[in-house]
């Protein structure tokens, strides 16, 4: 009997240790993530990027047809532009600013899809640190700070959020002088509007799920994000898109970047 118990706890202390092993073997294989709003600076342009942790969120809203339907978007982990492109920013990377409303703070205005594309490139190679428009999944996830805010891209009124219509003076201000969302990101409601990769759908019927962008339907056509100046607060909504010629440059248009894996 007596070696019958020392069986016993020889066994259940050999499944306490492969127990233990395997949660540290898993502990160990987990990948591991900054906090949500962890801040990293780009060294040669100061461009600063916040994490938007790996989630899901209920992308889309009850408003127009083209917010339709609302489902669900699950997202790995990427960084963001914490403001817009500023018109320094641009300059020092694309070595010019065509910018309307100048001010080396101001978001960079007047840029076409292309314009913006080509920025993502020129700042990879530049910096080393590779850079794209974000997806319009991205782009709203990051909004919302995923999912924690319903309607604008941060808590409380429009005019404590972005520039718009009711308080811009019909012009872009200089970025990150109104209040941020709950993850640190700025001017996501409103100054510019922030172009996207994605191609324009009138729908969300068969968009991609996994936060990936939506290349096919009209490419002539690419999603801004956002609003802007002269915009009234309807449309800073978080799940409002705006389809736009990927050619056109107007002073309303402006960019906001996604840091890639390095």
């Amino acid at each position: 009997m007596k070696n019958y118990h020392l069986l016993v706890a020889l066994l259940f202390g050999l499944q306490v240790m492969a127990s233990n092993a395997q949660a540290a073997e898993s502990k160990q294989g987990a990948v591991s993530e900054p906090g949500a709003g962890t801040v990293w600076t780009e060294p040669k342009t100061g461009m600063e990027f916040v994490w938007a942790p790996s989630g899901c969120f209920q992308m889309g809203g009850d408003g127009e047809a083209f917010e339709k339907p609302v489902h669900k978007v699950c997202l790995k982990g990427f960084w963001i532009g914490r403001y817009e492109v500023t018109q320094k920013q641009y300059r020092q990377i694309m070595g010019k600013n065509d910018s309307i409303f100048r001010g080396s703070n101001n978001p960079a205005d007047r840029i076409n899809w292309h314009d913006a594309t080509d920025f993502g490139k020129k700042m990879s190679s530049s910096t080393g640190t590779k850079a794209r428009l974000p997806t319009e999944a991205e782009w709203e996830y990051a909004c919302r700070a995923g999912g924690m805010h319903e309607l604008y891209c941060g808590k409380g009124a429009p005019e404590k959020l972005g520039w718009f219509h009711g308080n811009s003076g019909m012009t872009t201000h200089p970025i990150g002088q109104l209040s941020a969302n709950d993850w640190g990101l700025y001017d996501m409601s409103g100054n510019v509007w922030e172009w996207t990769q994605d191609c324009n759908n009138n729908s969300y019927k068969g968009a991609p799920a996994d936060g990936s962008a939506w290349e096919s339907g009209n490419c002539v056509l690419r999603v801004g994000r956002g609003g802007a100046w002269n915009n009234n607060a309807d449309i800073l909504r978080a799940s409002h898109r705006k389809f736009d010629d990927a050619g056109g440059r107007d002073n309303i248009n402006g960019l906001r970047v996604v840091r890639m894996p390095q």
